[in-house]
């Protein structure tokens, strides 16, 4: 079984009250199930079943991908950032390989003008 691994990005800078754009890359084959290796036998199928972001304690994107999505999938989002909290990525795949990643959002308090 081989573990995915994801990396979450979002701008440096982010105010209060901002729209960002998150772009999340999940590590994984992607394998269709219609390709053959090198003895001439299929690759079993093995996609990402379902995808959940939640940021804080509200789910902000889902997603359950089709063999059709390309190994090494990019996912893009926006979320309106009210306050720091924590993006919580969480996936499973035909194989019953789950994965996930945490990492925090720091949101700054908006200046006042």
């Amino acid at each position: 079984m081989t573990m995915a691994f994801a990396r979450i990005q979002w701008p440096e800078r982010v105010l209060a009250g901002d729209v960002v754009k998150v772009r999340l890359l999940v590590q994984h084959p992607m394998d269709t199930g219609y390709l053959q290796d090198l003895l001439g036998k299929l690759v079993p199928r093995n996609v990402i079943q379902s995808l959940t972001c939640t940021w804080g304690q509200q789910e902000v994107f889902r997603v359950e991908p089709s063999s059709g999505i390309s190994a090494n999938p990019l996912f893009e989002f926006f979320v309106r950032a009210e306050q720091t909290a924590e993006m919580h990525v969480a996936w499973i795949d035909d194989r019953g390989v789950k994965g996930h990643l945490r990492q925090m959002l720091p949101v700054l308090p908006k200046s006042s003008p």
